[in-house]
């Protein structure tokens, strides 16, 4: 059986939707996320949505990949710690509007909260489609929108207004969306793009969204009405590698043209293609790797992510000092500490966390760096106060003319050289 393990197909394990058939409950999984999964090499494990299986999920090993879409609306209880803004008619409104996604489903958020959660600590991929993206920001403490009608698109102008549930043509309902330059999304779908727009259609069926992004994605789509439709962790994509976390609000396995299974855009199967290509790797990862060689799993919860906010902090600054080269008065040295004893503990690093570290401020591999250049700048700034401690009052109101005299002839030397520029650039 051993010898047989590197040609088995990876497992994504997939939670399937429950719903009433004949008085009798159905659980199912939409055949198009099945076949994209099949098609690009990977085995669908569906995880029924019956009483107490979170905590049988353990049977369920091995994971290589987690694939969350479609469902009823997350218990609010997930993410907002303090009461809704909403009133009482307004939460009955809604769920006269949307009766098959307003009865919350607590057993499917806590399996799927828990398959997140173990995503994030063991690094295996993960992809969110439409509520799978939801579940996946509530569990790095973001929060989302319990009626997007409600809460968000009353305060939008009506130009940008958009319907984001069309009951009315359910299929057929498509929306624009902007998407963010130098992402997954902007790859997949660049040879779509039309008159120098990153603009694509996509399809919608939801009334709820992500109102605060945690703070370890990134955008990657905006619809017209400001709501983001699309984000991923930069810090662990990277499919070749088996990186994937990544969530979509739209389906894009659904885009397909009227009455076909042809695709709108030849980027819509990508995210599933790239997903299972993560997967594939980690898979690959797993089997090559000695038992003693692989990692203990951090625990993804508040306290991990507080050090991973100090970590970027402390790279942000590094960022601003060497940039700017101004203000680093105000900066103190625990601001750098934590991201300097991360770069001199991680000895090997890949080529994209490298690329990453740089764009937070790493701009070197020892990080130390930025400790002896702060050092540097606070003995010169204590040497020259006590310089101008010992210099008479006529003397310190001399040298303050001095250095604004200064300033000015900068500014003005700054300012007919800037204007030379541009007559010559234009």
């Amino acid at each position: 059986m051993a010898a047989d393990l590197p040609v088995i197909l990876p497992r994504v394990l997939i939670v399937s939707r429950r719903c009433v058939r004949k008085n009798k409950f159905v659980d199912f999984v939409g055949e198009y996320h099945l076949d994209l999964i099949v098609n690009n090499g990977a085995v669908p494990v569906i995880v029924p949505r019956v009483p107490e299986i979170h905590k049988l999920l353990e049977s369920f090993e091995p994971i290589h990949g987690v694939l969350l879409c479609e469902g009823e609306d997350i218990d609010p209880s997930h993410y907002e710690s303090e009461k809704s803004n909403l009133s009482a008619e307004e939460l009955e409104e809604i769920r006269g509007l949307h009766v098959s996604d307003t009865a919350i489903d607590k057993e499917k958020d806590t399996i799927e909260l828990k398959l997140a959660t173990l995503c994030l600590e063991r690094s295996i991929p993960y992809l969110g489609i439409c509520r799978g993206s939801q579940i996946l920001n509530v569990a790095c403490g973001g929060t989302l929108y319990q009626d997007i009608g409600k809460e968000l698109t009353k305060d939008v102008p009506e130009k940008q207004r958009i319907v984001h549930m069309g009951y009315n043509n359910y299929d057929g309902h498509r929306h624009p969306v902007t998407i963010v330059e130098d992402t997954p999304l902007d790859q997949w779908f660049s040879d779509s793009f039309e008159d120098g727009e990153r603009e694509v259609l996509v399809n919608s069926y939801h009334h709820q969204g992500v109102k605060k992004l945690a703070p370890r994605f990134e955008p990657m789509a905006f619809a017209p009405d400001g709501l983001i439709e699309g984000f991923y962790d930069p810090d662990a994509y990277n499919p070749e590698e088996g990186k994937f976390i990544m969530g979509l609000q739209f389906h894009p396995e659904r885009m397909r043209r009227l009455d076909s299974d042809e695709f709108d855009y030849p980027g819509c199967p990508m995210a599933y293609k790239e997903f299972v290509r993560a997967v594939v790797a980690y898979q690959k990862r797993l089997i090559s790797a000695p038992p003693t060689s692989v990692p203990k799993s951090l625990k993804h919860n508040g306290e991990m992510e507080m050090k991973r906010r100090i970590i970027v902090k402390s790279f942000s600054v590094a960022r601003n000092m060497s940039k700017c080269g101004h203000g680093m008065n105000s900066i103190k040295e625990p601001e750098l500490k934590a991201g300097t004893e991360f770069l001199e503990e991680n000895k090997a690093l890949s080529p994209q966390q490298e690329a990453r570290l740089q764009q937070m401020g790493a701009t070197i591999r020892n990080g130390a760096f930025y400790l002896e250049r702060l050092n540097l700048m606070e003995e010169k700034e204590n040497l020259a106060r006590n310089l101008m401690g010992k210099m008479s009052m006529e003397q310190l109101f001399d040298l303050l003319t001095f250095y604004r005299m200064m300033g000015k002839i900068c500014s003005e030397a700054l300012e007919i050289k800037q204007h030379g520029l541009f007559s010559h650039l234009t």
